[in-house]
């Protein structure tokens, strides 16, 4: 039986989500298939009807930020204008919500998309068509950084290489990105969570967005050591805390990478055992970060793994009980709507 939702009327911004049709790829994928191949495989196609089926489940949420997965690039540009399809597929799905047709929430509102900042300045034109592309949703870019020595954490779909962040290529690109004042979202894992803040540390105007409370490892041959490794994690959330240009997005825990719950996809789990599980990072983050610089964020449909869309923001709403009126309006919305720039989703007075 569905849970009630708590908290019904709290307006919510989900600043990460993803829309997808994987279907033409799946038979590309190896077998016996990854645990995240597994966790897509129930969510191969992720589009408009799908966001608004999980937006209008019964929380109140207002508006989303889109974030770059590598779909709907563009086959008739070349490799490095290819992501520029993606963000004008997305601001056409924003445009559709914006109609007011389909409720009042504003999927989209805000557009996170992709370009290879290994290209150094060469990455500006391709930085100024996504902005074309976005219409004036667009905010920033994401460039993947996750990597590690066993080939199994992460499976076939990611290539990132080693040490990205601290390339001078990269950093490069990151330094002629940082003259458009957009945002920069960083996803790589626990164990390299030193990559990002060394780069935070050497661009401290740049905003940065720590995704999925730098990813903790429940797989593969990190399976069963989250309570070896959770005190260099906190270490690392702690010295990332210290840089006022990084905030954190408060989820992505349910993922098969984290393996919180390690059975998948979608058992059933209530939120009850979801906010247990999650418990130690969500607090640790926002007792280091501040609700001025935390956002929870759904990551679906990638979090189906774990937990229903209804049932991840009940566990969320479980999680903020402590914070007061003000806290929680930071958490489930403010602070999104601040850094991507997206206020006007908000409801007003």
């Amino acid at each position: 039986m569905p849970e009630a939702i708590l908290e019904p009327d709290l307006p919510i911004i989900d600043p990460h989500h993803h829309l997808w049709d994987l279907r033409p790829l799946m038979p590309a994928f190896p077998e016996p298939r990854h645990d995240f191949i597994e966790a897509i495989a129930g969510a191969a196609y992720y589009t408009f009807d799908e966001l608004q089926a999980d937006t209008g489940s019964g929380h109140n949420i207002v508006g989303t930020v889109f974030m770059e997965c590598g779909a709907f690039y563009d086959a008739s540009r070349d490799e490095a204008m290819k992501p520029v399809g993606e963000v004008e597929f997305v601001n056409g799905v924003a445009a559709q919500g914006a109609s007011g047709l389909y409720g009042d929430c504003r999927p989209c509102a805000g557009i996170v998309g992709h370009a290879d900042l290994t290209l150094g300045d060469k990455v500006k034109p391709v930085v100024e068509a996504l902005i074309a592309a976005g219409n004036g949703r667009f905010r920033g870019i994401r460039h993947a950084a996750a990597w590690d020595a066993d080939a199994d954490v992460l499976g076939p779909p990611f290539h990132a290489p080693e040490g990205l962040y601290s390339s001078d290529a990269f950093r490069a690109g990151f330094a002629a990105y940082g003259e458009y004042g957009l945002t920069f979202d960083a996803w790589l894992l626990e164990s390299q969570l030193g990559d990002v803040l060394e780069l935070a540390k050497a661009f401290p105007d740049q905003q940065i967005i720590l995704d999925h409370c730098g990813t903790p490892l429940n797989i593969a041959s990190y399976r069963g050591k989250l309570h070896e490794n959770f005190d260099r994690w906190r270490a690392s959330i702690h010295a990332l805390a210290d840089c006022p240009n990084v905030a954190v997005k408060l989820g992505g825990l349910a993922m098969a990478f984290c393996g919180m719950p390690e059975e998948g996809p979608a058992r059933g789990y209530g939120s009850e055992h979801l906010a247990a599980l999650w418990r130690p990072y969500i607090e640790t983050c926002i007792q280091s970060f501040g609700p001025e610089r935390g956002m929870f964020e759904s990551n679906y449909p990638v979090d189906r793994w774990g937990a229903s869309y209804p049932t991840l923001w009940n566990a969320f709403k479980l999680l903020a009980q402590g914070h007061s009126e003000d806290e929680k309006a930071a958490l489930f919305a403010g602070t999104a709507a601040r850094i991507y720039g997206i206020e006007h989703v908000l409801p007003s007075g």
